[in-house]
């Protein structure tokens, strides 16, 4: 695989350069960002680099990262029983105002975090030939090994791999999954499914509503568990691990090795989301922003790429995702008002996943085709 790097394609012909030619060949490679590493590069590829108008765009609201006292909440779901009404005000505060939030004392044992991470690091590190087996674009396959769902669309790639598993709602069969993480994916995915239950629970008595309202609408429906593997890059600043982004889902949990680099965009400053041992991090998804009609956030994060790694990731995204269903999905009745018109129109989940996946991390919400004018019916 011959990739024009960095520094060449900077300083040299850019006639030279086959933008496209270059993301097949990666591509068809197989082998992943990991890959790359692996072959010894010590500048990245052209097809990671940033273009310098995105550069531009994306950190002119950084600011200083250590200017702010903001720290993105912790609550402790420990003794539930007895404090309900705290921790249904806290998920309320965090929802509302920062659309993120970690979670400690959450039920799933330290033990069982660190054997995930380990499992998923192991797949990756699998040799390249094993993991080619499960490399694939196709859109309906339920366990796939991939780097870049948006590679062909998007401005440049990311310096991430991914192994991206469909959990439900149609039982996955165990032989789908790559030996090395079988058993500890399942049972995580188990353990992680239970727990956005529980949030979402407490999310929809934040709303004021029925706590198993948004049960009710199939939240926790379907899961998706992305293991995201981010190598040590040896030009972090010329790209990123994951570009600005929101989650196409209702809810995401989210665990994250020690390395750190996970960034949420707080009042036009980018903060980190430093990582606590035992601790989860819950963000709210698009659809959940969406059917709570703007009172619950969904907001952009990133990832910064690293000289330090492989940083290791799962996240649990609690969403249907591509499975068939009549269900459409609007603001939910019960919070709207003259003085609360709807902010968005309906849509599938499919038609919502299918135009972000089109769209792909180009910086731009997804709900934003969804807004609805001013003064609307509702």
């Amino acid at each position: 695989m011959e990739i024009t790097g960095a520094g060449e394609s900077l300083t040299g012909d850019s006639l030279n350069y086959d933008r496209q030619r270059e993301l097949k060949a990666f591509d068809e490679s197989k082998s992943g960002v990991k890959g790359l590493v692996d072959a010894g590069v010590a500048k990245i590829p052209r097809i990671f680099v940033r273009p310098p108008e995105e550069l531009n765009r994306e950190d002119q609201n950084s600011g200083d990262l250590t200017n702010t006292q903001f720290v993105v909440p912790v609550i402790d779901l420990g003794d539930i029983i007895v404090s309900r009404a705290d921790k249904v005000a806290g998920v309320r505060r965090a929802a509302e105002e920062v659309g993120f939030f970690q979670v400690v004392n959450h039920g799933i044992p330290k033990k069982l975090l660190e054997d995930v991470l380990k499992a998923v690091r192991g797949f990756h590190e699998l040799p390249r030939e094993v993991k080619a087996d499960y490399y694939t674009r196709e859109l309906m396959r339920k366990v796939k090994f991939g780097s870049n769902f948006d590679l062909y669309e998007s401005s440049f790639a990311n310096w991430r791999d991914t192994l991206f598993c469909v959990m439900g709602p149609e039982p996955l069969d165990p032989q789908e999954l790559p030996p090395v993480c079988r058993d500890i994916t399942i049972e995580y995915s188990k353990q992680a499914r239970q727990l956005g239950i529980n949030l979402l629970e407490l999310l929809s008595e934040a709303l004021g509503l029925n706590p198993n309202h948004l049960i009710d609408l199939d939240c926790a429906k379907g899961t998706l568990i992305l293991s995201h593997y981010y190598p040590a890059c040896p030009e972090p600043e010329l790209t990123m691990g994951t570009s600005k982004h929101s989650d196409p889902d209702f809810l995401t949990i989210l665990l994250q090795d020690h390395i750190g680099g996970l960034q949420i965009l707080h009042q036009d400053r980018w903060i980190d989301v430093p990582p606590v041992p035992g601790a989860l991090v819950v963000n709210i998804g698009d659809l959940l922003q969406l059917i709570s009609n703007d009172r619950y956030k969904s907001v952009e994060h990133r990832v910064l790429a690293n000289n330090i790694g492989p940083r290791v990731s799962v996240a649990c995204f609690f969403t249907p995702h591509l499975y068939p269903s009549t269900r459409i999905y609007g603001p939910i009745r019960e919070l709207l008002s003259e003085d609360s018109p709807p902010v968005y129109r309906e849509t599938s989940v499919q038609d919502f996943v299918t135009y972000y996946d089109q769209k792909g991390l180009d910086g731009v919400s997804a709900l934003t085709h969804l807004k609805l004018q001013k003064g609307s019916d509702f």
